[in-house]
């Protein structure tokens, strides 16, 4: 070999290693969000991308019929109508949305804050803390399966999740923000023009928009599905799903004597309905009115949208004020006595179902059992490890 041609195949390889080093060096040290697109193409587990780029839910409970499809609470019925159809981008968007504690005024908090993943998306609280430390009045309920819900809020004043969110958005207490803050903050940040543009391709280059933002949200709150728990496989007619004391629970929970599964429909472990069942607060506050504000309705006061079960073992504390700890405590307020924790100034509408059924210590202690059996979490969402913002994402 000349020595001209060792010179030049030298050469060539310090050019490679040169433009190696270089790479290296930029991916160490850019943020992940450079050189779109970067969302996720490929829908979430339990949706199956159609033609349009549409995930579309796909779960058993499809091949069951219902009155109406609204379920009325058997074995093998089919759910109610869901809200899907969001492309994986416009999901996967959000996700990095709901992590990122830029959408609060001070960028201290984000919507995971209230609605951490590793707590059953609630947030182990008796009840919730907004910024600045701030206590709430209630406890945050999970979001599994919201988009088969037809009202949110414990007091269910909200019909959809993007009338939801901007609840504890523009609250002063929660998240702090305003319309006009949140636009000019995602505005300034090119990562999420470039998310934004890729996940609403046909937006034109225009500043991000704030149904653009609520759809993201909506898009990814939607994707949290839990329909696989050792219940549903025992639904689905593997009856080596659930052990004896399993059986015996969800016996209990079916009976007319305890009339649990009367408001806490299968398949989605609630009716969707308000209830009054006369849950006492903790010692000192006075009686949460719940839905007869919203509704303006004195019918409805101390009344609550009948929650989820779905992932119950997850969510403790318990009720809307969070007053009980456990799930042995919770049941057990269901066989102590109709309205025996109302205040005696208070004339509530207690729901009929409510009533003493005297269950004693081993039907309760079955009754927890097959509550537990409810537990999915086997799609539960990646926490980002960073966000388009640049701040840490929070839980």
């Amino acid at each position: 070999m000349s020595k001209r041609s060792v010179v030049l195949k030298s050469s060539i390889w310090g050019l490679v290693l040169a433009i190696f080093a270089m790479l290296l060096y930029s991916k160490n040290n850019s943020t992940p969000y450079e050189n779109a697109p970067l969302l996720n193409t490929q829908c979430p587990p339990g949706f199956k991308r159609n033609a349009r780029n549409e995930c579309i839910a796909v779960n058993l409970y499809q091949q069951y019929d219902s009155p109406n499809n609204k379920g009325v609470g058997g074995l093998r019925t089919g759910l109610p109508e869901v809200r899907d159809g969001f492309s994986p981008q416009q999901i996967d968007l959000g996700r990095y949305l709901f992590f990122d504690p830029v959408l609060s005024g001070d960028g201290s908090v984000s919507c995971a804050s209230c609605h951490d993943p590793n707590k059953g998306f609630s947030d182990g609280l008796a009840t919730s803390v907004g910024k600045d430390g701030r206590k709430l009045k209630r406890a945050a309920p999970t979001l599994w399966n919201v988009a088969y819900l037809r009202r949110l809020f414990w007091d269910g004043r909200a019909t959809t999740l993007e009338e939801q969110m901007q609840g504890p958005l523009y609250s002063e207490e929660e998240m702090g923000n305003t319309e006009e803050n949140l636009l000019k903050t995602l505005n300034s940040i090119e990562n999420y023009q470039i998310l934004f543009d890729e996940a609403f391709p046909d937006r034109k280059q225009r500043p991000i928009a704030l149904n653009e933002i609520y759809t993201a949200i909506a898009a990814f709150e939607s994707s949290l599905v839990s329909l696989n728990s050792k219940y549903d496989q025992y639904a689905h007619g593997y009856h080596k799903a659930l052990d004896q004391n399993e059986i015996e629970g969800m016996n209990v929970f079916r009976s007319f004597v305890a009339r649990c599964a009367e408001c806490h429909t299968p398949p989605l472990f609630t009716n969707q309905q308000f209830a009054i069942i006369g849950a006492p607060e903790p010692d000192g506050l006075p009686l949460d009115p719940g839905a007869q504000i919203p509704f303006n309705d004195k019918s409805l006061r101390g009344g609550f949208k009948v929650p989820s079960l779905r992932n119950i073992e997850k969510t403790a504390p318990y009720m809307h004020s969070g007053n009980f700890k456990t799930l042995r405590e919770t049941v057990q307020f269901y066989t102590d006595g109709r309205g025996h924790a109302v205040p005696e100034n208070e004339d509530l509408i207690i729901h009929w179902h409510i009533w003493e059924p005297d269950l004693s210590d081993y039907e309760l202690d079955r009754l927890v059992d097959f509550l537990k059996t409810l537990t999915d979490e086997t799609f539960t969402p990646r926490i980002p490890e960073m966000v388009p913002s640049g701040l840490k994402p929070s839980v």
